[in-house]
């Protein structure tokens, strides 16, 4: 095909938005690829929805390829089912009423629709099934930004499996892990697959596809050797070896007056970070929990989260005072009456531990002997820890979730009693699976990793044309001829006829990033022959009109 661009609504920027923060953000905007309605709502112009649509084509094809069939579930959804599985009262679900004053909300992801449809499902035989479909999900998100990778509305590509028992549920995992497997190399993108924490959606596991980029709400936690990625949420890494002072045989008073930080208790004590504790207390289900993690180590939420098995808030300092007796930088786990959670790291060694006295703090603290705690993984990995399976250095990278994997057993279909009758006659909840991509979040990490101080790359996969024709003034005719003989040869052409400058267009062709631009000149006029030139390398070479073929 051939679209003019004096035809085409291109409304090229020279300059960013002033609130863009990620690289997507920035050139998708000035390249005319999508525009801002409100915080977190985006309109794809037609440059942005042509790419949107190339990678939900290869998606779908994909899809196609391991058996999923396709199918089109609504966005309005009747509040019982999520009440029934237990996830009605999510924050981020958006929530209305009709006329009658019946219940619904905007899903985020489909589980209770499709786990609804499944109840059709009646035997063994009819399993295993793969449904999917391309539907658009809201979020009420908290915090939008960075362009297309924080958003309130999106469409995203979600599948279903359903398995009699464990062992189908594998398989149908690693069909969609191998079917990810080639989405994502399609698309020009670099992916690491890794161990993921599951949130809200449930079930056993679950792995996310995170694509590394200069902006990304995911930090992507890998060994230098190769053996070991995960998620920072569920990673996990050794930390370096505390100095530690001589032993104590019981824990020993030091007075602390007015400190209020880690780094201020270790110089005063002349002790190193790592050889402390930090008091981390939290409330969940109304009681108080202490968190406990070393000096020089945070708190991960979503850990801690993992070990409580229930949502929790910081304390109040108020909270703190009738719990501990002390000021919130004076407390500790000795003595206490509340729940210790503490981090593996804190299992050998004495520490020093607030006294939960005012002004005062505990050195040779030792967990066993001077307090009983539970022990969980609830430290963030940092960057110097090692690697738990081989010892070698982890590394952090922030990245882009472009898709996350669930194993979500019968966590659905139990509550909303979506059954089969096995070949012994016996009632059984089918075995779920869920699998989700986001084709905006797939477009915004492609563009993270393909662009240059001019603009956009794009790989050839997923470009919306796949030449840009560039005319300078006078030469339409020969443009026109240019174009046929590049569509004829199978490739959609971007012919830019519009009445401005040389170096204007030019900019614009680096910056909207079509893999080829062909140049008609005033030397076409002499010679016959058009200037090609590669995006990507910039490599530039003359070629005969009359010798042209394709340019994919």
């Amino acid at each position: 095909m051939i679209r003019r661009a004096s035809q085409l609504f291109l409304p090229t920027l020279r300059e960013a938005p002033a609130d863009a923060e990620s690289i997507s953000h920035k050139l998708l905007v000035r390249g005319a690829f999508i525009r801002q309605l409100s915080a977190g709502l985006w309109t794809f112009l037609p440059l942005g929805w042509r790419v949107h649509q190339k990678i939900v084509q290869i998606i779908r094809e994909e899809m196609d390829a391991i058996g999923a069939q396709e199918m089109l579930m609504p966005v309005l959804t009747p509040a019982e089912l999520w009440k029934a599985t237990g996830r009605y009262d999510i924050p981020e679900l958006f929530k209305l009423k009709d006329r009658n004053d019946r219940e619904f909300v905007l899903p985020m992801t489909h589980e209770e629709t499709i786990t609804f449809h499944a109840r059709e499902i009646q035997s063994y035989r009819d399993v295993p099934q793969m449904l999917y479909h391309f539907q658009t999900k809201d979020r009420d998100e908290p915090r939008s930004r960075a362009g297309l990778i924080r958003v309130r509305e999106f469409i995203m590509k979600d599948s279903y499996s359903f398995d009699r028992d464990e062992e189908g549920l594998d398989k149908s995992f690693q069909l969609h892990r191998a079917a990810y497997d080639r989405i994502f190399e399609r698309c020009g993108l670099e992916v690491q697959l890794v161990e993921a924490e599951s949130g809200m959606m449930g079930g056993s596991e679950s792995m996310d596809y995170l694509a590394p980029a200069a902006t990304g709400e995911n930090t992507l936690v890998t060994c230098e050797r190769g053996d070991y990625a995960a998620d920072l949420e569920i990673a996990r890494g050794i930390p370096r070896s505390p100095a530690f002072p001589d032993a104590l045989d019981t824990p020993e008073d030091v007075e602390t007056p007015g400190v209020g930080t880690i780094e201020g208790l270790a110089k005063l004590l002349g002790v190193d970070e790592a050889a402390t504790s930090k008091a981390m207390p939290v409330v969940a289900d109304g009681r108080v929990v202490l968190g406990l993690v070393r000096g020089d180590d945070r708190l991960d939420e979503v850990k801690m989260l993992e070990a409580l098995g229930e949502a929790f808030r910081p304390a109040t300092e108020d909270e703190i005072r009738d719990a501990f007796g002390a000021d919130p930088g004076s407390i500790g786990p000795v003595g206490v009456t509340v729940e210790v959670v503490a981090d593996e790291a804190l299992r050998e060694g004495q520490y020093v531990a607030g006294a939960n006295r005012t002004g005062y703090h505990l050195r040779g603290v030792q967990a066993g002997r001077d307090f009983e705690a539970r022990f969980a993984n609830i430290r963030e990995v940092r960057e110097g820890d090692t690697c738990p399976n081989c010892g070698g250095a982890l590394r952090l990278q922030t990245a882009i979730e472009v898709g996350h994997i669930f194993k979500l057993g019968t966590d659905y279909s139990e509550p909303l009693q979506a059954t089969y009758l096995d070949e012994d006659g016996k009632e059984k909840p089918l075995v779920m699976g869920s699998y989700g991509i986001g084709p905006a979040r797939t477009m915004a990490a492609v563009v993270e990793q393909h662009y240059d101080e001019q603009g956009i790359a794009w790989p050839a996969s997923v470009s919306p044309y796949d030449v840009h024709l560039v005319v300078l003034p006078g030469l339409e005719e020969r443009a026109d001829e240019v174009a046929a003989k590049l569509d004829e040869a199978g490739d959609d052409v971007l012919l830019d006829d519009r009445d401005q400058r040389a170096g204007e267009k030019f900019a614009d062709a680096d910056l909207i990033g079509l893999p080829v631009r062909v140049t008609i000149g005033k030397k076409t006029l002499d010679d016959g022959a058009v200037d090609i030139r590669s995006r990507v390398t910039g490599e530039e070479k003359r070629v005969a009109i009359d010798e042209l073929g394709s340019l994919r």
